[in-house]
Formats: structure tokens, C-alpha cells, sequence
């Protein structure tokens, strides 16, 4: 009974996050109603939110983790609505089935912020990204330099519901399509090492080799290394980008066994500002862009992963 008492209460803190609003306090809340916990970079992101957030006395940070599930990702939304927060950052993995509360959210008059991924709606406040479209066609630009035109590649694709992924499959896409002697070959890693592990070992046992990856993540192509070395095939040997710039890849660019990344803003800094800027009553503009670069081995000690 009492264990059974336990599972109810954490799936309930799961699905609807302690309430925000102690009585008599004047804090403005930001919610991070965040897709998942489990991926590196989404994790460092809500952290990245709540370090900033914690610089602010005027500030109250709060934030929820749908673990991956949409469902979930929209009841916990829906609770923030409820608690009627003032600010809500929204991290998706579906741009279509969140549009109804994200619509809910802004016709409440709470203020919501789109991160990084985005949504079929224009019923928000502001959006803040990077050109993903770019950030795929940056890969492509190197890899068909550094093959010189010929070879295989493998495309490592994230969350096929997320914008984010189309996008950077299209810029790399429209890239290689200008390289006939590239033959570009696709799996799905969702943005997750244990994913990607997975699917390159299923590649590899049924033969395939590659002389190039493009992973829209860094925490695929941590999966895909070990998988490579178990195959004794050297990481080095084969070109492999990245998006992100984490610390692992940052140290992995370093060792020579992964050859670049693109660095990829977390946008929790930028997420805080645009949230002060619009308590204070201020407008901004529908889309906010932040900038992204390739590092490789030529300017990895210049630049800082983003954690």
C-alpha cells in the first residue's frame, strides 16, 4: 500500500508540477515545459534557463519533463496554463500537436516562448532559433569538400516529428544533391546516443560501410563510436560531424575521433532576456536568430562547447 502510494504521487508530480504561485509572492513565473530529460542537450538547456533565471531575484523558475511523450509534454502545459504562469518557454517533438495549447497558452495572455524547435502556429510571442536549414547545409559543405566530391554517407536524422530535424536534413540534402558521386544513405537516432548506437550497429552488421557521417546531434555520433571501434574500424578514419559543440565533442574533435560539430546556442540566456524584456512590457520580434558555426581541429581551443 504504501509503495503503491509512492508511484501515485510521483506520476502525479510527473504529470502536474507543484504549485507555483505562494501566496503573497511576487515573483514572476517562467515555465520551461521542456520534451524530454533524457537527451544531453535538452537537459542542459533547462539548466541553462534556470541558471539565468537564478540571477533574477525577481524570478521564479519552474519546469516540467514529458520524458519524450507529446501527450504528457501537453497535460503538463496545460497545467502551467492553469497556474497561470507569466512566462512559458516550450521545448517540443511534435511542431503539429502542440499547436492547440500552445494557441491556449497565448490566448490566455500568458507570454510563450518557442525554443529551439518549432511549431505550426503563429499564436506565440516570439520564436528563438538558429537556421537549421544552415546548419545541415555547414555539414554538407564540408563533407563534399573533405571527400572530394565521392563516397558514401550516412545522414544521422533526430525526432522525425521535430522541425528542427526536416530542416537540418534539407539543408544537408540540397548540399549533396550537387555531388553526384555521393550517395547519401538515412537512420534515425531521435537525437539519442542509446538510438544511435542501435541503429549503426544494425548498419554495420549487415555490412554497410560509410566514409562520412552527418549526425544532427553529437549525442549520435557518442553512440556511434563505440559501436565503430567494436567493428574495428577506427573513428578517425572516417569523417564525422556533429551538431551541438558539447564538451564530449569538443574533446572528441580534440583526439582526432570526430572530425567537426556545429555549434548549436542552447538560447537560455537569450530565453531570460526576451522573458525580462517582455515582463517589463516591452515587444519583440516574432523570431529571434541565433548565429552557429562549424569548429573543427583549426578553432576548437577558440571556441566554448555550450556545456
Amino acid at each position: 500500500m504504501f509503495n503503491g502510494r509512492l508511484v501515485t504521487l510521483f506520476v502525479l508530480f510527473l504529470l502536474f508540477p507543484l504549485e507555483l504561485h505562494a501566496e503573497g509572492s511576487s515573483k514572476a513565473v517562467i515555465a520551461f515545459a521542456q520534451d524530454t530529460l533524457k537527451n544531453d542537450f535538452r537537459k542542459a538547456q533547462v539548466m541553462a534557463v534556470k541558471d539565468a533565471a537564478d540571477r533574477h531575484p525577481q524570478l521564479k523558475f519552474v519546469y516540467s519533463d514529458a520524458q519524450g511523450k507529446t501527450s504528457l509534454l501537453i497535460r503538463q502545459i496545460e497545467r502551467f496554463i492553469a497556474q497561470q504562469v507569466e512566462i512559458l518557454i516550450v521545448g517540443t517533438n511534435d511542431e503539429q500537436a502542440v499547436v492547440p495549447v500552445i494557441s491556449k497558452a497565448h490566448e490566455a495572455g500568458i507570454k510563450v516562448i518557442v525554443l529551439d524547435r518549432g511549431v505550426k502556429t503563429e499564436k506565440y510571442t516570439t520564436f528563438i532559433n538558429s537556421d537549421n536549414v544552415e546548419i545541415g547545409a555547414i555539414g554538407g559543405r564540408y563533407i563534399a569538400k573533405a571527400l572530394n566530391g565521392k563516397g558514401k554517407v550516412l545522414l544521422f536524422e533526430g525526432i522525425q516529428t521535430a522541425d528542427v530535424t526536416q530542416l537540418r536534413s534539407k539543408g544537408f540534402l540540397q548540399e549533396m544533391a550537387g555531388y553526384p558521386e555521393i550517395s547519401v544513405i538515412k537512420r534515425t537516432g531521435n537525437y539519442l546516443r542509446k538510438d544511435a548506437l542501435v541503429e549503426m550497429e544494425k548498419l554495420l552488421a549487415g555490412g554497410e560501410r560509410v566514409d562520412a557521417i552527418f549526425a544532427e546531434s553529437d549525442s549520435m555520433l557518442s553512440g556511434v563510436r563505440p559501436v565503430l571501434r567494436k567493428y574495428g574500424i577506427d573513428p578517425a578514419s572516417i569523417i564525422m560531424v556533429g551538431c551541438d559543440y558539447t564538451s564530449e565533442a569538443r574533446d572528441a574533435i580534440v583526439a582526432g575521433t570526430q572530425t567537426g560539430s556545429v555549434l548549436f546556442p542552447l538560447g537560455g540566456e537569450e530565453s531570460v532576456a526576451a522573458a525580462l524584456e517582455l515582463l517589463a512590457g516591452k515587444e519583440l520580434p516574432k523570431h529571434i536568430v541565433n548565429p552557429v558555426k562549424l569548429v573543427t581541429q583549426e578553432n576548437v581551443e577558440a571556441v566554448r562547447p555550450i556545456f
